[in-house]
């Protein structure tokens, strides 16, 4: 019923203050989860769900995001001189053929909704993801895939979210839906206070849109915090269009924040095949000594000492 989706926008011009000083120089967008950053894990979720093109909406400093996806031919070079196939196809492999990157610069901080608009002469008249980096799902299929098939089956815009503690509402969007069809959404409030709020299903990052929305953002002007706001832009959508809100399968992670990114990093780590048995080894020496200092654990990986068995 749904139009495929060709489109990912990645808003990334944002600071990402809460993790200076090692974003004074790079972006938060760069920060690695194991041996990926987390822009990367961005995309293959987007060309996983059939993006063909991408479009970063990016901000002053963000040029190693740019050169992440570029081909760096010395690099190869060196690879392939030293016979590591393995790393060779890791760095090939980023962006598949037929998958485009397109660079748009947001010129002022003026909000999500203000990056959403400066992505419509990139993305057009069709329908178009939009995936905040910071929010990291483990799903499988990945979340962009379960929102276009949720997509194809009514047309209609789709949000990702999740039940988040009452007491957290200041901190999302939040949506009230219909549950008798579909899941409708029929009002969206940003960052209300508990007493406020309608609900506490909370949008997290991940959007399915479609090129209504473009006339919304342009007609709304500035909201909370003097910045235009992509929630008020879908608030105004609500009135003309469906708007769908999908409960996801899959864990979130929450690497705008350090907790959520340190909760990241433990759990790719015991997935990934050549961190895990050890990273898990580890995880239970320093779980089971309670004594064990930061120090102490250094010492102990430089000694290469043996680690209990599973």
């Amino acid at each position: 019923m749904g139009q495929k989706v060709r489109a990912a926008v990645f808003p990334v011009a944002g600071r990402g203050t809460r993790f200076l000083p090692a974003t004074k120089a790079s972006p938060k967008e760069m920060l690695p989860v194991v041996d990926k950053p987390l822009i990367q894990y961005a995309v293959e979720e987007a060309i996983e769900a059939g993006a063909t093109k991408l479009v970063f909406v990016t901000g002053s400093s963000k040029r190693a995001i740019e050169d992440h996806f570029d081909t760096d031919a010395e690099l190869e070079q060196a690879l392939i001189a030293s016979g590591k196939d393995d790393l060779l196809a890791s760095i090939r492999n980023i962006v598949p053929a037929g998958v485009s990157c397109i660079y748009i610069r947001q010129g002022e901080p003026l909000g999500l909704g203000h990056a959403v608009l400066c992505a419509q002469p990139a993305v057009g008249d069709e329908p178009f993801f939009v995936h905040l980096a910071d929010d990291l799902i483990a799903g499988h299929p990945g979340c962009l895939s379960q929102m276009a098939d949720e997509y194809g089956r009514h047309g209609g815009s789709v949000i990702a979210v999740e039940t988040v503690p009452r007491a957290s509402t200041s901190s999302y969007g939040i949506v009230a839906v219909d549950r008798s069809d579909h899941d409708r959404i029929t009002q969206i409030v940003e960052k209300p206070s508990p007493e406020e709020a309608p609900s506490n299903s909370a949008v997290v990052g991940r959007y399915l849109l479609t090129a209504d929305i473009f006339d919304k953002l342009e007609q709304i002007g500035k909201g909370a915090g003097g910045e235009i706001q992509l929630t008020d832009g879908i608030a105004d959508l609500l009135g003309d269009a469906s708007v769908y809100a999908y409960s996801f399968e899959g864990e979130r992670y929450d690497c705008g924040s350090k907790l959520g990114y340190l909760k990241a990093m433990v759990a790719y780590g015991l997935e990934h095949p050549g961190t895990g048995p050890e990273f898990r080894k580890h995880l239970k020496k320093v779980l089971s000594d309670p004594s064990t200092s930061l120090t102490g654990s250094f010492i102990a990986l430089k000694e290469g000492d043996e680690y209990p068995e599973d």
